[in-house]
């Protein structure tokens, strides 16, 4: 698959504004970001990129800031190469490193996840990723069925199953994501995720007491009432992929009313992740 780069110029965006904007532009079709001195790369493949599309939500959002961009084609070889030159291991609460193949064991923590990404989202240095981490270390997953919707690399699904959980469900619309699941998950020495390519429509009539979501916000108000039938009484569901200020309490209420109840949340910078139960 090709991928084409966008580099967005600008000088006097806030970065509230730019990350507001990453994330319309993720709901466009575009899935991995990357900071420059004086803006950043967004990347996505070739065959999805509309340009008029990408020139009206310009439009919609650049305001009170001066946004200039360029495309340009990138080949599967320079895309490796630049995932190489840029992911660095991250350690995760103290307990869980994440690196690339390329990287050096450190066995001296409790979890150790390894990550081709390759094309896919989700290598634990985005907010979202790392506090959805942080939840499935504080949390318990012996024995459970979980679901990871939005699986990406399945970053989420690979340390559920390091935690003891008893099968994972690894959901994502990408095909690129699913390989990469498979991958990663022998890699990892696992054989309890099973991936499926699609949406909420595939979960069926499956149960679980643990449900991972790591998409944004839109998606998710779309595919909580099939999360809410999906999961077990006192079953938990974690969801990030949206922000604290401006989406959070929206998401409370829908849970709410699908008797999904709040019980607590992470904050990083302008992120967030939230557990709920189900009663």
């Amino acid at each position: 698959m090709k991928y084409a780069s966008v580099v967005f110029i600008s000088s006097d965006i806030e970065d509230w504004q730019k990350d507001l904007f990453i994330a319309e532009l993720g709901e466009i079709g575009f899935d991995t970001f990357e900071d420059t001195e004086n803006g950043f790369v967004a990347y996505i493949p070739s065959a999805n990129l509309d340009v008029q599309v990408l020139e009206t939500l310009i439009l919609t959002q650049a305001h009170g800031f001066h946004l200039d961009y360029e495309i340009n084609e990138l080949g599967e070889e320079n895309w490796n190469i630049l995932w190489e030159s840029n992911f660095n291991p991250i350690i995760v609460d103290d307990q869980c490193y994440v690196r690339a193949t390329f990287h050096e064991a450190q066995p001296g923590y409790a979890y150790e996840i390894v990550i081709d990404p390759k094309m896919s989202f989700g290598t634990g240095h985005h907010q979202t990723t790392s506090m959805m981490l942080s939840f499935i270390l504080e949390n318990n997953f012996e024995g459970k069925r979980v679901l990871d919707m939005g699986c990406g690399t399945g970053i989420l699904a690979i340390l559920a199953s390091k935690k003891g959980a008893e099968s994972i469900m690894a959901v994502d619309f990408d095909s690129i994501c699913v390989e990469s699941v498979e991958e990663n998950k022998k890699l990892n020495g696992i054989s309890n995720i099973t991936s499926y390519l699609g949406s909420k429509e595939v979960i069926g009539d499956s149960a679980f007491e643990t449900i991972l979501a790591n998409i944004n916000r839109n998606i998710l108000l779309d595919q909580l009432d099939v999360y809410a039938g999906s999961l077990a009484a006192n079953g938990e569901l974690y969801m990030s992929g949206f922000y604290y200020e401006e989406d959070l309490m929206i998401i409370r209420q829908k849970c709410e009313s699908l008797n999904l109840f709040f019980k607590e949340s992470k904050k990083l910078d302008a992120w967030c992740s939230a557990k709920f139960i189900k009663k």
